[in-house]
């Protein structure tokens, strides 16, 4: 049971069971979040609003360029060719590089590999956020150094879709 309870620590997943077969030294106990809650929170943002019709949600972190990404993915799918789609992302990235929304808009250009001349952005406000838009993404700066971005499939979810999840994906209070 060590094994297996080691395994659901690390995924935070964990029960009253799990803790008591574990011992006194487990490193959780049934006073944690709920998965419920975890699942609508990313890197301590919460998620208040997802449009309806969204597939399967996955969870990544990664880093590139000394900042770190936490990102949570809904896909549907397969389709009859057992391909999945992109449905919605949401993504916290943390680094010291992002001081301004100037600073951020630039590191997008280049992980994203954007043509800065074609890329199209307007600006809007999500919350208290300034921010940064096109056709199916958000971005804003949240404080220096920390920043959120929101994707969604235009083919599927509308304008007022991406503005609403971006508006509710915000830091926990």
């Amino acid at each position: 049971m060590r094994c297996s309870a080691v395994i659901l620590a690390s995924l935070g997943v964990w029960t009253a069971a799990g803790a008591a077969a574990a011992g006194a030294s487990a490193p959780y106990s049934a006073s944690s979040p709920s998965i419920e809650q975890r699942a609508r929170t990313v890197d301590g943002f919460v998620i208040e609003h997802l449009p309806g019709g969204i597939g399967t949600p996955s969870d990544f972190e990664y880093e590139w360029e000394d900042v770190v990404f936490h990102s949570r993915v809904w896909e549907t799918g397969p389709d009859p060719e057992g391909a999945f789609k992109v449905d919605l992302t949401v993504k916290t990235l943390r680094g010291a590089k992002l001081t301004d929304l100037e600073a951020l808009h630039t590191f997008l250009i280049e992980y994203e590999e954007k043509d800065p001349g074609s890329w199209q952005l307007r600006p809007v406000k999500i919350g208290p956020y300034d921010g940064l838009a096109d056709d199916d993404e958000v971005f804003y700066l949240v404080t220096p150094g920390v920043a959120a971005e929101v994707s969604l499939d235009r083919t599927r979810f509308t304008e007022d879709d991406l503005i609403n999840t971006a508006t509710g994906f915000h830091p926990e209070n």
